[in-house]
C-alpha cells in the first residue's frame, strides 16, 4: 500500500523492540514513546513545503528556507498525549487539538468524549498521533472529524498497527498516509494487538 509508510530506520526498530518488553517500566516507555514519536513524525514531515530565505550568519549572508505550512498535531486521548511532547520540542510553533475517544469493550466501536477543535481549521498540515492503531475505529471516527472541521491534508502518525486497522483506514480514507514503526500479525478477541506492546496508555501512565 503506497499510503503505508513502515519506518525501517535502525533507531525506531530498536526502540521498538525496548517498548514491546513487558519489563519496560512506565518512565522508560513513556522516554521510549517520545523517541519513536520524533523519528517517526521526521519521516512524516519530509515533504513539508518551503519558501527560501536568507540569513546572515556571523560571517555574511546565507541563502536557506522555511516553512510555509502551519502544523495542527492532534492527539487521540489518552495514550496519544505521550507523543506530542518530543514532536512539539521539535516544531515549537505547532498548535495542539485534542480529540477524546474511547473503545466501547463491548462493540469495539469509538465514542467520542471531547473535541475542542476551533470553529475552523487554523492549521495546513493535521498530524493524528496514536501509538496503536488496532481496529482502526478510532483513527477513522478522527479524520472524518477532521475532514468535517475542513482540514485538507492530514496524516496518521502511530507506532504499532495491526492489519485491520491498516485496512479499515485506507479502505475509509485513502488519502491519509500512515507512518508507523511496525505492522503486525492481527487482533486477539478482545481488540487487542498480537504481539503489539499491551495497552500503550495503561503502560505509559501506571495504570491497569
Amino acid at each position: 500500500m503506497s499510503q503505508v509508510h513502515v519506518s525501517t530506520h535502525p533507531l525506531v526498530q530498536h526502540k521498538l523492540a525496548l517498548l514491546r518488553d513487558k519489563e519496560t517500566g512506565p518512565k522508560k516507555f513513556r522516554e521510549l514513546i517520545r523517541e519513536v514519536a520524533i523519528l517517526l513524525t521526521y519521516e512524516a514531515t519530509a515533504d513539508l513545503e518551503l519558501e527560501p530565505t536568507s540569513v546572515v550568519t556571523p560571517m555574511g549572508e546565507a541563502e536557506g528556507a522555511r516553512l510555509t505550512e502551519k502544523i495542527g498535531l492532534v492527539p487521540i486521548l489518552r495514550a496519544g498525549l505521550g507523543m506530542v511532547e518530543g514532536i512539539w520540542e521539535m516544531m515549537p510553533q505547532a498548535e495542539v487539538w485534542h480529540i477524546g475517544l474511547y473503545r466501547d469493550e463491548r462493540t469495539l466501536r469509538p465514542v467520542e468524549y471531547y473535541n475542542r477543535l476551533p470553529v475552523s481549521p487554523t492549521v495546513d498540515v493535521c498530524l493524528i498521533l496514536d501509538p496503536m492503531l488496532a481496529t482502526g475505529g478510532s483513527a477513522v471516527a478522527t479524520v472524518n472529524i477532521l475532514k468535517r472541521w475542513g482540514a485538507n491534508k492530514i496524516k496518521f502518525v502511530g507506532i504499532i498497527a495491526a492489519p485491520e486497522g491498516v485496512e479499515a483506514l485506507t479502505t475509509a480514507h485513502p488519502d491519509v498516509p500512515i507512518y508507523i514503526a511496525a505492522v503486525d500479525d492481527h487482533l486477539n478477541e478482545i481488540g487487542y494487538i498480537v504481539p503489539g506492546l499491551g495497552d500503550a496508555g495503561d503502560r505509559q501512565f501506571g495504570t491497569g
